[in-house]
């Protein structure tokens, strides 16, 4: 399971960092400062949990247990949620239910976080 957290890390990585270059350099003539500011959310996090998946791959090695494995699960889940739900507002503002769905990522950080507090906190 480390392997493939570690992989997903790094793909989500370069995309994060793809995207903020786009967000940097392509959008900025194109997007009002708000929806600007929304971009630039949605990598920032999703650039923070890569660093957090990386972490839960490494720690599985160590620690191999269920908790670990839904922390890893819960971070690329939050990546999806919040900041998938943050890019699609941006592209498509007309769609404002999106909005709806970037709480649940935000819970399934939260989540991912505490679930490896936890398996920490259980570890030898």
């Amino acid at each position: 399971m480390h392997k493939s957290f570690l992989v997903t890390a790094a793909l989500l990585g370069a995309l994060s960092v793809a995207l903020g270059a786009f967000g940097a350099h392509g959008l900025k003539q194109m997007l009002s400062e708000q929806s600007l500011s929304v971009f630039e959310t949605a990598v920032r996090y999703q650039f923070y949990h890569v660093f957090a998946l990386a972490l839960t791959a490494v720690l599985y090695k160590e620690i191999p247990v269920r908790t670990v494995v839904y922390a890893g699960r819960l971070f690329i889940a939050g990546m999806v949620f919040f900041s998938g739900s943050l890019y699609l507002l941006v592209a498509l503002p007309h769609l404002r239910w999106l909005g709806a769905i970037t709480p649940l990522g935000g819970i399934c950080f939260i989540t991912g976080w505490i679930a490896l507090a936890a398996a920490l906190a259980k570890s030898r």
